[in-house]
């Protein structure tokens, strides 16, 4: 426990994403804020830290297949893109058009839905930007890294110099939006609708968690799964 206890939220996700249940549990943010130690996150909650590793330790007897580490770089983007940018690609219309309806109609008696439909448009418009810069530019460049490595043959320095020059950016665009979805948490009450809440006005909140649900996992896999084992990568063919 004493060793776990010093390790990264991120690094011990990277390694089991069955764990990833009881951080959320405890309202620890496992995405963005993964840098901070089991510890540290824990005396920010104000959480019993002994409590927490007892569960982390249960989960630790079931392994979850997906994300290990055996998985190779271009496995990962894969299931990146495939599972998580085309759930937010098909999932982003519907939920729009939700909240603007429920805005349209509830909007007088619950005015935060002015801010709620605002919030989420910016996201819309942020991680659509965001996605297309990872599948155009800094994910051709790591599958290239893994084909070089592997085909032993050189490769072009890329335009943006450095890779942690476009994965500083990433990360810093992922943390802008954990923290747009963190208020937006606070001004839903945890995206809880109210009691004369029609059934749309349920149906959109429930999409919009499930929503930040996905986007967790989605940045997860990202900043303490893709990004580390790339730049290593990186380091080793220059």
């Amino acid at each position: 426990m004493c060793e776990l206890i010093d390790k990264k939220v991120g690094q011990v996700v990277a390694e089991n994403f069955q764990t990833a249940a009881v951080f959320s549990k405890y309202g620890i943010d496992f995405c963005c804020g993964g840098g901070l130690t089991i510890e540290k996150a824990c005396e920010n909650k104000e959480i019993d830290s002994k409590k927490l590793l007892e569960e982390l330790l249960e989960a630790n007897q079931h392994q979850d297949p997906l994300i290990e580490q055996h998985l190779s770089l271009t496995q990962i983007i894969d299931h990146i893109v495939s599972t998580h940018h085309s759930y937010v690609d098909r999932t982003l219309g519907p939920l729009k058009a939700y909240l603007q309806k429920i805005e349209s109609v509830h909007g007088d008696r619950h005015p935060e839905l002015h801010q709620v439909k605002q919030m989420f448009f910016e996201a819309s418009d942020a991680l659509t930007s965001h996605m297309k810069k990872e599948e155009f530019i800094l994910f051709p460049y790591v599958k290239a890294m893994e084909m070089a490595k592997q085909k032993h043959f050189p490769l072009s320095a890329p335009h943006f110099g450095d890779i942690e020059n476009p994965i500083h950016m990433m990360e810093e665009e992922h943390e802008k939006e954990g923290d747009r979805f963190n208020e937006l948490a606070k001004i839903t009450n945890n995206y809880t609708p109210p009691e004369d809440g029609c059934q749309t006005y349920q149906v959109a909140y429930a999409m919009l968690r499930e929503f930040v649900e996905d986007l967790h996992t989605h940045i997860h896999l990202e900043n303490n799964v893709l990004f580390p084992r790339a730049t290593t990568l990186y380091h080793e063919l220059n």
